[in-house]
Parts: structure tokens; sequence; C-alpha cells
């Protein structure tokens, strides 16, 4: 088997009903189409409603599964309580949220202006929380078992320049995470995030950085491992994060990242841009003995 492959038996998560936010592009779609093929009931949200329509149909006729498609914006909880009243009322329950909508701006922070600081932190933070607490007290009500699987980012512990509000943003998502692992665990309500590497998806990185700087900063040249993620690595780890595999995982955060932190943590890691010759003329000059 390689890394392109599903790790998980057929029906994994038969039964299970699933709600992504942002689920009908991107990696929120690809693990969202894998938790389809192993059975579950799918729930995918994002602002338009054509969007999410065509892709509940493309979803459905991959998998054979079951897709709701609902526009919401996360940053409106009414609209999030009407998602939730949707999947109850189609599938029953919802067993399952993953917090995958997101925001960000690539830009030096004095050229933010404050509502786009907000717009991030807003989508990202306010509205993961909006879903977290509307799913979380429908759970408790019913004495139903949750779970909660948010996507962070590496940043989100080592913060970073030029991505601000998605930081802070992110960083809040994580700390809300850790927390409610410990409070909500006597509710039978697990808390876990994954951090993502690089996972390339159509027009994102463009979008982002446009033009030539796109093949400057590519992000395979910053990763160990030599190369970004495939999207179904990311979905089979999500995959058993949700499922009842991981049952004993909560409050944890998963980097899958090639080793990509790591090696931009460490003060001297870029120094593999050495070539071999230099390290000869360095080692030389202290007179070290070939």
């Amino acid at each position: 088997m390689s890394y392109t492959e599903g790790m998980f038996k057929e029906n994994a998560l038969q039964g299970k009903t699933i709600l992504i936010t942002g689920g009908g592009t991107g990696l929120g779609r690809s693990m969202g189409t894998y938790f389809l093929k192993l059975g579950a009931n799918l729930v995918i949200t994002s602002r338009k409603q054509d969007v999410l329509d065509k892709a509940a149909g493309e979803m459905e006729k991959e998998t054979g599964g079951k897709v709701l498609a609902v526009a919401c914006d996360v940053r409106d909880a009414d609209q999030v309580t009407k998602v939730f009243d949707e999947a109850d009322a189609i599938f029953g329950k919802v067993d399952v949220v993953l917090n995958n909508a997101a925001g960000n701006f690539i830009s030096p922070t004095e050229r933010l202006s404050t509502n786009a600081f907000n717009t991030v932190v807003d989508i990202v933070l306010k509205g993961t929380a909006n879903v977290t607490m509307i799913a979380g007290k429908r759970w408790i009500d019913a004495k139903q078992a949750g779970v909660f699987l948010n996507i962070v980012t590496t940043y989100a512990w080592t913060g970073s320049g030029y991505v601000v509000p998605s930081a802070a943003a992110k960083a809040g998502v994580l700390a809300m995470t850790r927390s409610l692992a410990v409070e909500w665990a006597k509710y039978n309500i697990r808390s876990n995030a994954i951090a993502p590497g690089p996972f390339p998806t159509e027009g994102a990185w463009s979008r982002l950085l446009p033009g030539d700087l796109v093949k400057k900063f590519d992000p395979a040249k910053k990763v160990p491992v030599g190369r970004v993620g495939e999207h179904q690595e990311l979905a089979n780890l999500a995959a058993y994060l949700v499922s009842d595999f991981s049952a004993y995982v909560n409050g944890e955060v998963i980097t899958i990242d090639g080793g990509e932190w790591i090696k931009g943590a460490g003060e001297f890691n870029n120094l593999d841009m050495i070539p071999q010759e230099m390290w000869d003329m360095m080692e030389a000059s202290r007179g070290k003995k070939q």
C-alpha cells in the first residue's frame, strides 16, 4: 500500500453523521469524501449554496453516500443552529463536528485594516466557537456522545509573521480544543485537533502568493521529507480521530507536515543549503584533520 490509499476497512464510520464546516472545497471536501467511503453520512457547510450543491452531487456520485448541503456563515450563530436543525431532521443526529472553515491573508500586519484582521478572527476563532458551543450544548442536553476535530496549524504554537490574524485565531482554537477536552470529557465529548503542513489545493497557493512567488516559495522546499502532503494522508488521520478507534485520544493536536515546523524551529536547520565543498573549506580553516 502507499500513502495515497485509504487505511481503514469499509464501513468503519457506518452510522455516524459528520458535519464539516468549509466542507465543499479543498481539504474539507477530501476528508468528507473519505468519510463517505467509510459509510458516514455527511453534512457540509460554507457560505455559497451553489458550490455546496455541486460538491454534494459529485461526492454522492463518487461514493454512493448521502450528503446534506446547507449554506452557512459560521459567524452567525442563528445560521449555525439552522444547520444542526436540518441535519437532525434528515439524519436524526450529528455525531462528529469537524471545524475546518477558515480565512487568511498573507500581508505585513501594518498593511491590514482592522476589518481585515477581524474578518479572519471572526471566521476562524469565533466561527469555530459558535459551531462548537451550539453542538456541545445539544449533545449535553441530549446526553449524547460527540467528537470535535479542529483544523489548526503549526504556527498556532510558534506564531508567524505575515499571518498574524490567522496565527492569533488558530492559537485560540487550539486553546479551546485542549480546554474543552478536559471540561466536556465527563459528557463523553472528545476534542482533538490536526495541524497540517502544506497540502496544496487547487488555486490556494496562487491566491496567497501570486505570479512567480509561487515557485520561489515552493512549500515542498521547506519540508524535510521533500514533498507536500497528499490529501488522502490527511483524510486517513482525520478518519482515525473521528472514529471510535481513537476513543482514548483526547486533547491532542497531531501534526502532519513531514517535519516542516521542526525544521523551521531549529536555528541552524537551513545549513543543509551549504554545499559539501564549503563544508570542506570550513573544516580546513579550523585545521581539522581529514
